[in-house]
C-alpha cells in the first residue's frame, strides 16, 4: 500500500514530466489563449513546461499542479487536472499513470 506522502511525491513527478514533455495526457488552450495567437500560446507554452517556482502558495498540497506566470504583459494559469482514463470522471488514482489521463489547461488569468 502507498503512503500519501509516497502517493503525493508520485504524483509531483508525474506532474512535471507531463508539464515538461505532454506524454501521457491532452494539453488545451483557453479561447483567450488561442485569441491571442498561434505564437503566443506556443511561446506561453514553452513558459510552463521550464516553469519550476512551486511555493507554498500556489502549491499548498505539493503536487506542481498549478502555475501562475506573466507571458508578453499578461497573466496566465497552466492548471493540470487528473481523470480517469476515458476522461469521463475524476482519476481514482492519480498516482497510478495506468490509470490517470492528465490535462494541462493554459489559460488567461482572467478566464479562471
Amino acid at each position: 500500500m502507498t503512503t500519501t506522502i509516497d502517493a503525493t511525491q508520485r504524483i509531483k513527478e508525474l506532474n512535471d514530466a507531463f508539464r515538461r514533455t505532454g506524454d501521457g495526457g491532452r494539453i488545451l488552450f483557453t479561447a483567450g489563449v488561442i485569441d491571442l495567437g498561434v505564437i503566443f500560446a506556443h511561446r506561453a507554452l514553452a513558459l510552463v513546461r521550464r516553469f519550476d517556482a512551486f511555493t507554498h502558495d500556489n502549491d499548498p498540497h505539493k503536487e506542481h499542479d498549478f502555475g501562475s506566470f506573466t507571458h508578453q504583459g499578461r497573466k496566465l494559469f497552466s492548471k493540470i487536472d487528473t481523470y480517469d482514463a476515458a476522461c469521463e470522471f475524476g482519476s481514482e488514482d492519480p498516482a497510478d499513470p495506468t490509470r490517470t489521463t492528465r490535462v494541462l489547461t493554459l489559460m488567461l488569468a482572467e478566464e479562471y
